[in-house]
């Protein structure tokens, strides 16, 4: 038996959507072309710079999934020369893998990534491929469509072709379910968790007043009028502890056009609570800011 794991980044492009980008509560619309990149999945103690270098099957696999978004219209990015360019200019300020995986995220501009299971199997009565394929939001890593292919048994050495006929087997439906995801975020925005607590020795509490206000409901009042088309939940309220877990932040800066992600979301927030004289610490681990107060 013989594995190859594959990671793709994805954005879909074989049609034009839109993102609101005027203000937070929606407005006129600028086009959103998305692109798609293809990088290796590695395991531990693989380098993810070098990994196709040395492994002839995951460059094969690598193309052919490349190659059966290509036929479907969707925009690609060259993996090596962005591992190349990245080498070239001293991006990398880490030998983490993790590290170097985010930081080519980054650099990619992915709204989504894919990550491709290939599982090669020999066998006397033929061999075969399956494919599983897992899309996530890539600034959230929130799940966005799952599907599995399989090539079905052949008599042929051939893992490229083997390779192609399980991604054709669920390219198709993964597409429409994604797109509809896509649409979906589009719309309505991505959604992270919000986490805002105090440090052991602050003096506020969620019902100190700030202002004319308690706490919380300053903090409830703030989200309404920042989060996208005002759409989020609150999962939770106590003295110490306020949660909201479902607060859509847009897919584009609303000034800018440019990807919009926890981070940015994060440091709005980081401002306002500042401007309220409050001293916050922010953390951010996948969809979740986590927000101190001291």
């Amino acid at each position: 038996m013989r594995k190859i794991l594959i990671a793709l980044l994805l954005v879909i492009a074989p049609q034009v959507y839109a993102q609101t980008t005027s203000t937070a509560s929606g407005g006129q619309t600028l086009t959103v072309q998305p692109k798609i990149m293809v990088i290796p999945f590695t395991k531990e103690g693989e380098d993810i710079r070098t990994i196709l270098d040395q492994d002839v099957n995951r460059r094969i696999a690598i193309t052919k999934i490349k190659e059966a978004f290509d036929n479907r219209g969707f925009t690609t990015v060259d993996f090596i020369g962005k591992v190349k360019s990245a080498n070239d200019n001293k991006v990398f300020t880490s030998e983490n893998q993790v590290d170097i995986k985010s930081q080519l995220i980054q650099m990619s501009g992915a709204d989504i990534y894919v990550q491709a299971e290939v599982d090669a199997q020999n066998s006397a009565s033929g061999n075969s491929v399956n494919v599983i394929l897992s899309a996530y939001e890539a600034s959230t890593g929130n799940s966005l469509a799952n599907k599995v292919g399989s090539s079905g048994k052949f008599f042929t050495e051939d893992f490229g072709k083997l390779t192609t006929k399980a991604v054709e087997a669920c390219g198709a439906d993964f597409m429409i379910t994604l797109q509809d995801k896509f649409t979906d975020i589009v719309n309505n925005g991505k959604s992270v968790m919000i986490d805002i607590s105090f440090d052991q020795g602050s003096k506020y509490k969620m019902s100190s007043e700030i202002g004319s206000l308690p706490l919380s409901d300053q903090l409830e009042e703030w989200m309404a009028k920042n989060a996208f088309k005002n759409n989020y939940h609150i999962q939770g309220t106590t003295d110490m502890r306020m949660i909201f877990d479902d607060v859509r932040i847009p897919l584009r800066d609303q000034a800018t056009g440019r990807n919009y992600n926890s981070n940015n979301f994060a440091l709005e927030l980081f401002k306002y609570l500042k401007s309220i004289n409050l001293d916050p610490k922010k953390d951010i681990k996948g969809n979740t800011i986590y927000i101190t107060l001291k």
